[in-house]
């Protein structure tokens, strides 16, 4: 089937508006990671530390969503170094889906801000709701089909580089962040920051991983959604058809 420009365009603006919500929901997991204390998401370890030392450490006293934009417009950077001219300029369009990224991550701190979890139980719901709920996101992120995250982008310039496999990689980029976030610790604080790398860092490595695993195989009828047309009204009747033929 041959689309116009216009359904194109149109087929275009509906991806990425799926994009959103799912990294919306990527987003929400990591800020309820962040509030349990216990750790927080890789992704999110290295400007959870810069955000905490802020001017008093000289340096900027941004938020996480606003270092977080900042390493990723450092890893874009790192990828057209590595692959220079092999590097595609589409995959720019990494920088504007890092700023949603990282906007969205403030937006989430700001929504739940009144919210504390201040025992251990809830410490714990908070850690596992927030990996389920990122593995989630991720799952439907990676099925919309648009370029990577900058944090996977990297990933795959080096693996293209090394000519190592994508997983191997990702541990090894994954690691470099926490150790990153590590050192980062000792230079402002002196000392190993526990509520931003702990125990719920490492669960997050591993258990976020087995959540897309889980889901990716029970999502294809999200493909029919990103294939209907874009307006919303058809987009809604086609969803309830979908959950109804389901059940």
């Amino acid at each position: 089937m041959k689309f116009g420009v216009t359904e194109k365009t149109k087929a275009f603006l509906w991806q990425h508006f799926l994009l959103l919500i799912s990294l919306f929901f990527m987003t929400l997991g990591v800020v309820l990671c962040v509030k349990s204390a216990l750790g927080s998401s890789v992704i999110s370890a290295l400007p959870f530390v810069f955000s905490l030392a802020g001017p008093v450490n000289h340096v900027p006293g941004w938020t996480i969503g606003g270092y977080t934009i900042a390493m990723n417009f450092v890893l874009v950077l790192c990828q057209i170094l590595i692959l220079r001219k092999k590097f595609d300029p589409a995959q720019l369009f990494q920088l504007a889906i890092g700023f949603v990224f990282g906007w969205f991550i403030d937006l989430n701190m700001m929504l739940l801000s009144g919210i504390e979890f201040d025992t251990l139980p809830l410490q714990i719901f908070a850690q596992v709701s927030g990996c389920t709920i990122m593995g989630i996101g991720i799952a439907f992120e990676v099925r919309c089909g648009s370029v990577t995250m900058p944090g996977e982008g990297i990933t795959i310039a080096i693996s293209q580089v090394v000519s190592r496999p994508f997983a191997k990689v990702k541990i090894w980029v994954d690691s470099t962040l926490v150790v990153l976030a590590v050192a980062a610790s000792y230079i402002f604080f002196g000392s190993w920051q526990w509520n931003v790398i702990g125990i719920g860092t490492l669960f997050a490595m591993i258990y976020v991983g087995l959540i897309v695993k889980f889901i990716t195989p029970h999502i294809g009828w999200f493909d029919r959604v990103l294939d209907s047309s874009p307006g919303f009204r058809r987009y809604l009747f086609g969803l309830a058809r979908l959950l109804y033929r389901r059940n």
